[in-house]
């Protein structure tokens, strides 16, 4: 995609932000550049990681996550505040690059598993079909072989066509008894896998009695092990996570510290900067899965910046992200496009919500233009939280009728703008109650 397309796809659930866009469209569509150019160089160009500066509710991890989506790339979002200092309990900022790893795996595995997707349906129909029809022995006749396999292909026919789905079979399942933990490091990973599979019991079969519905989700893990080829999924999922991986650290302001609080209150904090430097500038992680180049991984940070600001971060660390975007905050006609220009408004999904119980709830314009403004103001008054306002005075406007659910079964209920103000005017007119409610 063009960087002017993924713009546009942005937008479809984004409003406004468009240097925000801009500059992650840019630094997406370099990822294409670069693989483009001749090996030598390629190793050069290494990704411009950005540095998003606005209050929360504005769309910094919305815009990272939607465009990870998008472009089908390893994603994770991960909290700077989660991360403590070396030597400090809590968790490493390695862990990051692990996840990104496990992420990216079970990303290549959901394609492959896709792409093979005839090969596990056969492969469970006919494990099914041997345990409603066993095998024959050895040394049978010809003719005998001959009506099995007559059988065996009618019996694969009604598994497949949903006709056996409610009888009940006894299936072997195959329980895996290790499941690393993956704050481990690597070489203790690989010891502790080594003397589970020398102990010959890193697999288990066990028994269950289940309906042939049930089993045939039951025997797709088996099914997947059996078909797909795990070399060749680790291979591409550390090369993935390796030129595609994008980390979104939020909260980054919450590790920056401030020249007012310097009397060394947190050492972590400084000390967490420091631990992040090496993955953002480019190092080895030792995975469970094999080594992690963090050269040309995309890292996306982002921070309020309330009580700090970008310039408290360490000199090293911010030079490790040269584009920085400010998003602005939410002005009243924002909430308003939010609540009616995006593919999937919040107004849709209570609609969506709300059909299920036969309740057909229709929004008047004059409606959804109070809702922007009350929530606008809201934002004002109290703490700014962007759109996730409209979440809190929707909810408030539809809570009497999503509880009184029955009474308006079969009806359709128009949302006013009078039925606005009743439910959220003197809320919001009234700090003290907003801080509380809204």
């Amino acid at each position: 995609m063009s960087p002017k397309e993924i713009v546009y796809y942005l937008d479809e659930y984004i409003i406004g932000q468009k240097e925000a866009k801009k500059a992650v469209a840019i630094a997406l569509r370099n990822r294409y550049r670069r693989l483009q150019l001749a090996p030598e160089i390629q190793d050069e160009v290494t990704p411009k990681n950005i540095l998003m500066i606005g209050s929360t509710g504005v769309g910094k991890t919305e815009i990272a996550r939607r465009m990870a989506k998008i472009m089908g790339l390893p994603f994770i979002k991960v909290e700077a505040s989660k991360y403590t200092e070396v030597g400090f309990v809590g968790r490493d900022v390695e862990s990051m690059i692990k996840d990104l790893v496990l992420t990216s795996m079970n990303l290549i595995e959901n394609e492959y598993r896709e792409k093979s997707k005839d090969k596990i349906e056969e492969f469970i129909i006919e494990k099914i079909s041997q345990k409603l029809l066993p095998p024959l022995p050895n040394g049978v006749s010809e003719i005998k072989k001959q009506e099995y396999e007559a059988s065996f292909e009618k019996m694969k026919q009604k598994v497949r066509n949903g006709e056996m789905d409610n009888l009940k079979i006894q299936i072997e399942i195959t329980k895996s008894l290790w499941d690393s933990d993956n704050d481990l490091s690597a070489d203790i990973i690989k010891v502790s896998e080594s003397i589970v599979k020398v102990l010959g019991k890193d697999q288990e079969k066990i028994k269950k009695e289940m309906t042939i519905k049930e089993a045939k989700q039951a025997l797709k893990q088996e099914a997947s092990q059996a078909i797909l080829d795990s070399e060749t999924i680790k291979h591409e999922g550390l090369k993935r996570a390796q030129e595609a991986g994008v980390i979104f650290i939020d909260e980054i302001d919450k590790v920056a510290v401030s020249t007012k609080n310097s009397s060394g209150q947190d050492p972590s904090k400084e000390g967490v900067q420091r631990d992040l430097l090496p993955i953002v500038e480019g190092s080895v992680v030792n995975t469970k899965y094999g080594q992690v180049k963090t050269d040309h991984i995309l890292f996306i940070a982002a921070g309020a910046f309330h009580l700090s600001k970008p310039s408290d971060l360490i000199p090293e660390l911010q030079g490790r992200f040269p584009i920085r975007v400010e998003l602005d905050s939410l002005d009243e006609d924002a909430m308003y496009q939010i609540l009616t220009q995006t593919k999937t408004s919040i107004i849709k999904q209570y609609q969506a919500l709300l059909k299920v119980e036969n309740v057909d709830i229709i929004f008047d314009d004059e409606a959804l233009r109070e809702l922007a403004k009350l929530s606008f103001n809201a934002n004002q008054k109290t703490e700014d939280i962007g759109a996730r306002r409209l979440h809190t005075t929707i909810e408030h406007v539809l809570e009497d009728i999503s509880f009184d659910i029955d009474e308006y079964e079969g009806k359709t209920v128009h949302i006013t703008q009078k039925l606005v103000n009743e439910k959220l005017k003197d809320l919001v007119e009234n700090v003290d109650l907003a801080r509380y409610i809204l």
